[in-house]
């Protein structure tokens, strides 16, 4: 997966936060903590904006446990993310279950394939706030 996550890296910095190989999608790089290890961990994913927040998923395309970014939010919740080249301080929050099962939908309407991560796994799939840091 690093390897991947490097190569989908560099194409976001090459082309201002889109990456081609992976159909054009808009995605941000998080800049996060590791839990156990201290140690800075990039994260290339999809975001949708609501207002000034931005909204990620915690799918890992539907995986049995929850990707390894979310345990270092949860951790370390004042995190970096790099948009198109910029880069933003935020803090992360859990959405709450009624506020998570809204966003999870709104994503399943442009992006069909979260639908089948649900399918995939019998964990909720969690949802994070990014919420401009104060």
């Amino acid at each position: 997966m690093s390897e991947w996550n490097d190569k989908v890296i560099e194409e976001l910095r090459a082309n201002g936060g889109i990456a081609p190989s992976m159909g054009g999608a808009t995605l941000l790089i998080l800049h996060t903590t590791g839990a156990k290890s201290g140690q800075e961990r990039l994260s290339p994913l999809l975001y949708r904006e609501r207002g000034d927040d931005l909204v990620i998923f915690a799918s890992y395309a539907g995986a049995p446990v929850n990707p390894a970014w979310f345990h270092n939010l949860v951790a370390h919740p004042d995190v970096t993310v790099e948009i198109g080249g910029e880069t933003r301080s935020v803090r992360a929050r859990v959405a709450e279950p009624a506020e998570r099962d809204e966003l999870y939908d709104w994503n399943k309407q442009e992006y069909e394939t979260f639908k089948e991560y649900e399918t995939k796994t019998h964990r909720k799939i969690p949802v994070v706030i990014l919420e401009p840091a104060a």
